[in-house]
């Protein structure tokens, strides 16, 4: 590609289209003008073009045969350029009102940009008001974006003339060789590898700045610190709109408030990342695990139980002292041994298996541990029972042959998939994470795992996208991702294949040939942490949990104090047959004890007065309803306890 041709002095170009289609063009072609060629409707929605797999500007000569895509603002890629438009734009607007601020680096996200500033002041929620003002006025100035490529010394002294320090010391460090590109919008100029919307006035109006927060120059707390100002940005009004209800909607389903309000749990200074669970709490937590442990001992599991606290030989030999020791809290015992809080339980898994000698019939193990986990997490990253450091892993560890590999994967596939169906999320993303920089291993042995892996989950049918870099340090896992009501993503369950550690640890087998062999082992969460599995759940269903996973299930009510007798009975019944009920004759008026039920949340009420203990009957009203349907107390407790049983798919 080059910037700008002479279309006497070029021979003719061809682009192929994403379709396969073919267009021949008797010179270089700009991306605008091939959009253009295409169609008026194109040419109008274009912002930049991919060729040959690069994203580029849309004023990028195409002058060689190539693959050429047109990229518009309603796609993944072209909404990822508006963003970074967007934070260009707000650093220059920036520039404009605060002419001594220096601005740093500004990517887009996932849900917007931001930009870290470096200013002495701090900035006000009044700032951010007069900076998004600003931004809408540079977006109306349509002022035309441009690329230039510079040589180094001169990027260096530019950007040092005019006080920007840290995008000087930037350049300085660039590779030599590498081009160096800056982007011109009026009179701001900044330092990026592109590409960019031909003219601000392309960003439109659909964005908004949030809040600010403080960073560090490089992410690194050494260094200084400077502000950085998030804001969103949408391809048009619908979506921010939309993003900003799902903001409000997130906050009134926020598991912190909920769990307060719902008295389910509460953290304390006293225990900074643990979580004190009070009795509504633990009797979620507890209905959770036993329906895991109803399905593990279902799929062929063993459960068993491990120390919190072990050597610190264990964790070297595992590999976990070298790659995970900053995360690990560590103990002294009197007699000067050095112990650690386990972060994860398979050491302790593999412990159990080569405890005594194991035959090749005995495979495939499957052991499985509702384990209390610890992690030193920085305080900054602790939120609410979503990020603890003590939390609960229902873990589990296959010990199996190669053969097994795949029979067991896909087994443990089908197993998650079910489960998260259950608690109400259909729609599952998994994801395959490869080998990550530090790890234990050879590249033979990741090759080998990587491989395996890959043909299981392919052989379950499941989709699945690729997360280079972010496997297991011993092995490569797949992700499994479930979407919420609000169609957020949170990564849950995971399967990991591991060739490593059990040969690390010296775990062994006596194989068919009457030989010693090591076991394969593949490491298994459905929930991971159970604490944040609730935080998730809470937030999903805004607090209302379905029947089965309900802490209370029914409150029994009483209109009038001469059905209390009567109340009693009934709530005895429902006890007796396995309900969560609970008992509610206070003096208050039924509206007030509606009311009170509903805020709670309580999925049932049956209200009951003289004329219900007379006919040995109950009120039934559900939470969010206003009708009333009369049952036979017998009747009723039936179609109660069929309502609340755990999903057919267990």
């Amino acid at each position: 590609m080059i910037e700008q041709a002479d279309a006497n002095s070029h021979p003719p170009v061809a682009v192929t289209l994403p379709d396969g289609s073919r267009r021949e063009f008797p010179h270089p072609v700009t991306g605008a003008e091939l959009a253009a060629a295409i169609g008026p409707g194109l040419a109008k929605a274009a912002i930049a073009v991919r060729v040959d797999g690069k994203p580029r500007d849309l004023a990028t000569v195409v002058d060689r045969d190539a693959a050429v895509a047109v990229i518009t603002r309603d796609t993944p890629e072209g909404l990822e350029i508006l963003r970074h438009d967007a934070a260009h734009v707000m650093a220059e607007a920036v520039k404009e009102l605060y002419p001594g601020t220096q601005v740093t680096f500004g990517p887009a996200t996932e849900t917007g940009f931001y930009y870290d500033f470096a200013r002495d002041e701090a900035f006000t929620p009044a700032d951010l008001e007069r900076i998004e003002a600003r931004m809408r006025e540079i977006v109306l100035r349509d002022e035309k974006i441009t690329r230039e490529v510079w040589k180094r010394d001169a990027a260096i002294a530019f950007f040092r003339d005019i006080g920007e320090s840290y995008k000087a010391e930037y350049i300085g460090e660039i590779p030599e060789g590498e081009e160096i590109s800056l982007y011109r919008q009026g009179g701001f100029v900044d330092l990026c590898t592109g590409p960019h919307l031909p003219s601000t006035g392309c960003l439109g109006q659909a964005f908004k700045l949030m809040n600010v927060a403080g960073a560090y120059w490089r992410g690194d707390s050494r260094n200084a610190q400077l502000q950085r100002i998030y804001g969103t940005a949408w391809a048009n009004q619908k979506q921010l709109d939309q993003y900003l209800f799902q903001l409000e909607e997130a906050e009134r389903r926020d598991h912190r408030r909920l769990g307060r309000e719902l008295d389910l749990f509460h953290m304390g200074e006293e225990a900074v990342g643990s979580v004190f669970w009070h009795p509504k709490g633990w009797t979620l937590f507890r209905i959770i695990e036993n329906y895991i442990r109803m399905r593990l001992d279902a799929a062929g599991y063993r459960e068993v139980k491990g120390p919190l606290l072990l050597d610190r030989s264990l964790w070297e030999a595992s590999g976990h002292w070298d790659n995970f020791r900053e995360n690990m809290f560590l103990a002294e015992s009197r007699d000067e041994r050095m112990l650690a809080l386990k972060p994860m339980n398979c050491p302790g898994h593999v412990l159990i298996f080569r405890n005594r000698l194991r035959s090749y019939r005995e495979l495939p193990l499957r052991l499985a541990e509702f384990g209390s986990c610890h992690r030193n997490e920085p305080s900054g990253a602790l939120h609410g029972i979503m990020r603890v450091r003590g939390f609960t892993q229902d873990d589990a560890h296959i010990f199996c042959t190669e053969d097994q590999v795949t029979s067991e994967s896909v087994a443990i596939c089908q197993l998650l998939v079910s489960v998260y169906r259950d608690f109400g999320f259909d729609d599952v993303e998994v994801k395959f994470a490869d080998r990550p920089p530090q790890r234990v291993g050879t590249d033979a042995v990741w090759d080998r795992a990587e491989h395996d892996l890959k043909a299981a989950v392919e052989l379950t049918g499941l989709p699945y996208t690729y997360n280079p870099g972010e496997g297991a340090f011993y092995g490569p896992k797949l992700e499994f991702n479930l979407r919420d009501a609000l169609g957020r993503q949170w990564q849950c369950g995971t399967l990991q294949l591991d060739f490593n550690m059990p040969w690390r640890l010296g775990a062994t087998y006596v194989g068919e040939d009457g030989e010693r062999h090591t076991p394969v082992m593949l490491h298994r969460a459905i929930l991971g942490s159970i604490e944040r599995f609730i935080a998730i759940l809470i937030e999903h269903y805004a607090g209302r949990f379905p029947l089965w996973l309900a802490p209370v299930q029914l409150a029994v009510a009483t209109i009038t104090s001469e059905a209390a007798a009567y109340a009693e009975e009934v709530a005895r019944e429902c006890t007796a047959a396995g309900l969560r009920c609970i008992l509610d004759t206070s003096p208050e008026k039924i509206g007030y004890k509606v009311r009170e039920h509903s805020i709670a949340k309580v999925p049932l009420m049956w209200v009951v007065g003289r004329r219900e203990a007379t006919n040995r009957s109950v009120a039934l009203r559900r939470l969010g309803g206003n009708e009333q349907e009369v049952l036979a107390l017998g009747e009723a407790v039936a179609r109660l306890k069929g309502e609340a049983a755990i999903p057919c798919s267990a």
